[in-house]
């Protein structure tokens, strides 16, 4: 984690170059966090792109390796209405003569993905599902289980974090440091050891009676909810929703009505002004689908009713919401 004062000095030293060029929140973050990692001389990296790709602020870094995961309709004001637009746009960030990864499950996006890769020179490319076989996939309340069958080995592996999707997701990575070469690659048979430490704040994180949980549009919803049937959690579940304007929050509202108790409507302080959503509509659309919701605007004082409650609460929607709530409850991310 940087030191509070680490970024104090770097938003003094460079806000009037941000001002001058009109650098956005994000541009400014991703340098602040390139020159920490500069300065810290880390070993390896993993940098997660913000928004697509082709133009995101992290595309400046030559990779080692550079992987898509899966993709999802999402942020289609600016990427595109269509999963092959999107792609094209996630594509981006594949480089000629370094290795490109493949995550996506979908075979035809995985197609798609995998000859933008090869068009832009990316070698090698490889198509996770096309070459690790992942099958018996167990989820419980400590961690994923599952086999890999890589070149007619199979191994099984152990990840802490918990969701059905985290065993494809531990492949990717997986497939990334053997694609990355011989300094990078983990043996299959060390992957758990290597992973037994693993945390994911904000993923399925589970706090005594809480989960938090980022996701963020409906693709993320239906993990988010397939995971709870998975590991069984205590009932009542209140669900605490803060969604940002500009996401399918009606599809999200949709899959996670039927599996909760009650749905608490909420927007937290952080949301961005032009992006808060109105959480009385949202708890009349929830109502008139059948599902018991109430609309609290505040939501620190949403945290405090849900407290009161008997049960298991899922606090989920958004970054802003899980980390707001976090901050309410004097949680830290990093202590899971």
């Amino acid at each position: 984690m940087i030191p509070e004062h680490e970024v104090v000095e770097f938003i003094e030293r460079w806000t009037p170059d941000a001002e001058r060029i009109g650098a956005t929140f994000f541009e400014v973050t991703t340098a602040l966090a390139f020159g920490w990692f500069a300065r810290q001389k880390v070993d390896v990296a993993v940098v997660e792109t913000g928004l697509g790709g082709r133009l995101d602020a992290t595309n400046v870094v030559t990779p080692v390796v550079a992987a898509v995961t899966s993709i999802a309709l999402d942020h289609t004001d600016m990427l595109g209405e269509t999963i092959v637009q999107i792609a094209m746009e996630k594509a981006g960030i594949f480089k000629r003569a370094l290795p490109a990864v493949v995550g996506e499950r979908k075979p035809s996006v995985a197609r798609e993905l995998s000859n933008l890769a090869k068009a832009m020179g990316a070698t090698p490319v490889v198509e996770v599902a096309r070459e690790y076989f992942i099958s018996d996939v167990t989820v419980g309340a400590g961690g994923t289980d599952f086999a890999v069958d890589l070149d007619g080995r199979v191994s099984h592996v152990r990840t802490p974090l918990i969701g059905d999707y985290q065993a494809w997701n531990t492949a990717t990575a997986i497939a990334m440091t053997h694609a990355a070469g011989s300094a990078y690659a983990v043996p299959l048979d060390g992957c758990t050891h290597a992973l037994r430490d693993v945390t994911v704040p904000g993923r399925f994180d589970k706090r005594d009676r809480f989960i938090f949980d980022v996701a963020h549009n409906p693709a993320g919803t239906a993990a988010l909810v397939r995971t709870l049937a998975q590991t069984g959690v205590q009932r009542p579940l209140i669900v605490l929703l803060g969604v940002l304007a500009d996401k399918d929050w009606r599809g999200m509202i949709d899959q996670l009505g039927p599996v909760s108790d009650e749905l608490i409507l909420t927007t937290p302080a952080t949301a961005p002004a032009g992006r808060r959503w109105d959480p009385a509509a949202a708890a009349a659309y929830a109502s008139d689908r059948g599902f018991r919701a109430t609309a609290v605007a505040d939501l620190s004082q949403a945290v405090v009713a849900v407290g009161e409650r008997e049960g298991t609460v899922l606090v989920t929607g958004s970054f802003h919401t899980v980390g707001d709530a976090m901050t309410c409850l004097q949680l830290s991310p990093m202590a899971a």
